[in-house]
């Protein structure tokens, strides 16, 4: 395991982040609040970010600043790794999250003893071939399989209905059956640009693990992605910022020519679904409480957007 309190000189601890730029052990942001650590920090930090690297890299180091894979994953567990697979697009497009960043974390699972890991997505467009498409043009099946993560077929999804406690708008959803028998629940979307929620990161990826996402639309989207947490959070987000779609979302277009694409070359993990998000947004150019459901789901106690109040280390590969 890790010893996170090891950290060279390009490792920063910060009490205050506005992410963008992390080169040579500063902080370098859009909108300078940012503290420098004085100190090296003690025990695992409420947020991790990486810079500079490939999705693999990037992931390995920010687990190990996490203070490895086996803080969540327990010899023997059940995982579900949820990316984002929600549209036929190739990994270029930036619509879905980055199959290499998906193997290595289904790698690490097992290597930390997970019996058994699973993937799978409530796609979009569940109807004819479309499904099948979307796991397969993401690349996310085959990376998958590569390092022996079971993927469940669309065809194939059972749902149980559970009861929001507190949720304001969304009081049921019926839950993929997955999530609610798995030891251990890995969110790992991809940021990117949605024409409705403003931007799709962890909260909004967690419509693919339920039924009736439609309703969220119906009754008021920004509130049910907020609610929902208030019933089951994962055990650890990791968000692929690596390749960024910056408009046409959530589908994004079908060319990677026609993308609106920054290379951000980003990784951020935590527990804190609120705070992930939060970072996530201040990535993509946005501020937190501007995304109605991170400013509801921090007012609802999930999590805590206020960076400046977080341990975050950050790293510059």
């Amino acid at each position: 395991m890790a010893d996170t309190r090891k950290f060279n000189r390009r490792e920063v601890i910060s009490k205050g982040l506005s992410l963008g730029l992390i080169a040579g052990g500063a902080v370098i942001l859009g909108k300078p609040d940012f503290l420098l650590a004085k100190e090296k920090p003690v025990g695992i930090p409420d947020l991790v970010a990486v810079k500079n690297g490939e999705p693999d890299g990037m992931f390995k180091k920010a687990i190990e600043l996490m203070g490895g894979m086996e803080q969540f994953i327990k010899k023997g567990q059940t995982v579900v790794v949820k990316p984002n697979i929600g549209f036929p697009r190739v990994p270029e497009v930036g619509a879905t999250t980055n199959p290499l960043l998906i193997k290595t974390i289904i790698e690490s699972c097992y290597t930390a003893g997970a019996k058994r890991v699973y993937v799978f997505d409530n796609v979009v467009t569940p109807t004819s071939g479309n499904a099948k498409n979307c796991y397969k043009l993401s690349g996310i099946e085959d990376a998958a399989k590569a390092a022996r993560g079971i993927i469940v077929p669309v065809d194939d999804f059972s749902y149980r209905e559970v009861t929001i406690p507190g949720g304001k708008k969304l009081k049921t959803a019926d839950v993929h059956s997955l999530i609610l028998d798995c030891d251990v629940f890995i969110n790992a979307p991809v940021l990117k640009h949605h024409s409705s929620a403003h931007l799709s990161i962890a909260m909004k990826n967690l419509m693919g693990i339920v039924k009736n996402r439609m309703e969220y639309h119906l009754t008021g989207l920004d509130q049910c992605i907020a609610d929902f947490c208030l019933y089951r959070k994962p055990d650890l987000n990791i968000v692929d910022a690596y390749r960024v779609l910056m408009s046409q979302g959530p589908a994004g277009p079908s060319n990677p020519q026609s993308a609106n694409i920054q290379m951000k070359k980003t990784l951020l993990m935590s527990k804190d679904i609120v705070a992930v998000d939060a970072a996530a947004a201040r990535i993509f150019g946005k501020e937190p409480e501007d995304i109605g459901y991170i400013k509801i789901a921090h007012t609802q106690k999930t999590g805590n957007m206020n960076l400046k109040e977080l341990k975050i280390v950050t790293y510059a590969m």
